[in-house]
């Protein structure tokens, strides 16, 4: 069950997990047979209402209101978290604080560049694909991906790579460009499944004849693969570098890079800002990074900061030196304040939390705000640092005229 980490999202996971243990104690124990296994997971919905909303959904999802039009996307990220997020502009998920900030033109273009580096670092299924993930391809604009997707829809699966030069718009520069990020399971030719390029099929060739076995029996076997040398099959079109790549494509065929999926499990009984204490350890999803520091979700609807002076046990200049977006990662809570909603967390998991003195509830003074009281006055005199009143006329003047004594404008 894929629950959205929005309003409402801690109460509705508790609901869940109520749920499939009444359903766990209904269910029968058969002989042999395991009760269902039910798992919930919360998952980030930034940007699903932009989905739910957008011309692409309403042709997708036709006949099924806005609200269960996001329902489905998140849904469809638990699955297949990439594949469900090229449908929506990266500027929506959210990229950072200061992105209305930068040049626009120059935003998108990088952040189009990230988007179809990933998606040609996975690889796409050619059967599955919609147009959004296809045109994310190397080589493919929008126009062609609609034809691959229409040529589908009109005459089934592709059984072969070689069969997307009878799409219309899809010529051999075309195909040149994107045919290695596109995977075909159960085709004609089991290559197709792989990351290994039409145009290096004949250097697997030599591989399978060294090899004395059909292709079926080589893919997978490390064994066999492990002592070719890449040299010993080099061509004057592909060096050995590119051998070396094809023997490992080989070696694990159609492996996904992505690593395994994990979810942060927050506590019971932690659902809003009040039921934190300082001390607490907690795990949490890091939501955001900027310089100063980390943003991390903790499951009670306000992020918490971890500063860069407590990521690590050493000196860090930028916090994204040390976390990403997305990882997992257990902090300690220094301070919260309820009021203000904000709360100090630590990676730190030995530091210790800032004392009070006793009946001391009042919220602290932020650092920005207090950094200009008493200026210009002296440490102990009225007005002067601490006091938080104003220097006095006459201590500014004496400052401002030693300042005139050192020869300064």
């Amino acid at each position: 069950i894929a629950i959205g980490n929005g309003t409402a999202s801690r109460e509705t996971d508790k609901l869940a997990g109520d749920l499939i243990k009444l359903m766990q104690k209904a269910a029968p124990a058969h002989a042999g047979q395991a009760r269902p296994a039910i798992e919930k997971v919360v998952i980030s919905e930034a940007g699903a209402s932009v989905y739910s909303a957008s011309e692409y959904a309403s042709q997708e999802l036709p006949d099924v209101d806005v609200s269960l039009r996001g329902a489905a996307s998140i849904a469809r990220r638990l699955q297949d978290p990439l594949a469900e997020l090229v449908k929506i502009d990266p500027k929506s998920i959210g990229v950072g604080q200061y992105q209305h900030d930068v040049n626009q033109s120059e935003l998108a273009r990088t952040l189009d560049a990230v988007v179809e580096d990933c998606v040609n670092g996975v690889g796409v299924d050619l059967n599955t694909a919609s147009a959004p993930l296809l045109s994310r391809v190397s080589g493919l604009s929008g126009t062609v991906a609609k034809a691959v997707v229409r040529w589908r829809e009109q005459h089934g699966a592709f059984k072969s790579r070689q069969q997307l030069l009878d799409v219309s718009g899809l010529g051999p520069k075309t195909f040149e460009q994107s045919a290695g990020f596109l995977r075909i399971r159960g085709g004609d030719n089991p290559l197709d499944m792989t990351g290994v390029h039409p145009e290096t099929y004949p250097v697997v060739e030599q591989i399978i004849v060294k090899v004395a076995k059909p292709i079926d029996q080589i893919m997978g076997r490390a064994e066999l693969l492990k002592p070719l040398k890449p040299d010993a099959f080099a061509t004057p079109q592909f060096g050995a570098i590119t051998v070396k790549d094809i023997l490992a494509e080989l070696e694990k065929p159609g492996r996904d890079p992505r690593p395994d999926f994990k979810v942060a499990r927050f506590n019971d009984g932690v659902e809003d800002i009040a039921d934190l204490r300082e001390g607490m350890v907690l795990e949490g999803t890091v939501s955001n990074v900027a310089q100063f520091g980390a943003f991390v979700d903790l499951g009670v609807h306000q992020d918490g900061l971890v500063h860069v002076s407590q990521l690590a046990n050493k000196f860090v200049n930028d916090a994204r030196e040390v976390v990403k977006t997305g990882q997992i990662v257990k902090v300690k809570v220094l301070e919260v304040d309820v009021p203000r909603k904000r709360i100090s967390l630590t990676m730190k998991l030995d530091a210790q939390a800032p004392r009070r003195q006793p009946g001391d509830d009042r919220p602290r003074e932020n650092r920005f705000e207090s950094a200009g009281r008493g200026r210009g006055g002296y440490s102990g005199a009225p007005g002067g640092r601490g006091s938080g009143q104003p220097a006095p006329a006459s201590a500014m003047a004496s400052a401002f005229e030693k300042l005139k004594g050192l020869g300064t404008k």
